[in-house]
């Protein structure tokens, strides 16, 4: 195994643990329990930061994986990458705001978005376990390149 599989595995890990934890966190707040809710959640965002740090550093010093599937499922892999990218974004800011308004007591805020930004996380972490087993598992792996041409290849 080397580090071109081992970084991206690390990093799906954290984003599967990511999703766990914020499930386990909305259960919680469901049942009222807002220590166990803020304990998950933190856990989550942690998941999702160690995740983001792993998966950028991967691809400043070593690059990302094109697609390594027939090219006859390129542009569905593509759309599928651009849509991950989009909830990925969208995912994170509002986890952010949700970091922020939830640890800043800003509860109003915090309760009115919440459910909206754990959706939109979790569906973000089900896309990025997908492009995972895309790339590592279903098809070998592409040559690993600069993002614009991982993407657009």
């Amino acid at each position: 195994m080397d580090i071109y599989f081992v970084l991206p595995t690390i990093s799906t890990s954290f984003i599967l643990l990511s999703a766990i934890f914020m499930g386990i966190g909305v259960y919680h707040i469901k049942n009222g329990n807002e220590e166990s809710h803020e304990r998950f959640m933190t856990l989550a965002a942690w998941s999702a930061l160690l995740f983001f740090i792993i998966y950028v550093s991967k691809t400043i010093f070593l690059g990302n994986t094109q697609f390594g599937g027939p090219d006859s499922l390129v542009t569905f892999y593509v759309i599928f990458l651009v849509s991950h990218i989009i909830l990925a974004t969208t995912g994170g800011i509002f986890g952010g705001i949700q970091v922020f308004t939830g640890k800043k007591n800003k509860l109003k805020t915090h309760r009115k978005f919440g459910m909206t930004a754990a959706i939109i996380w979790f569906f973000t972490a089900v896309t990025g376990i997908i492009v995972y087993f895309t790339l590592y598992i279903f098809f070998p792996g592409g040559e690993t390149t600069g993002l614009w041409d991982a993407i657009f290849h």
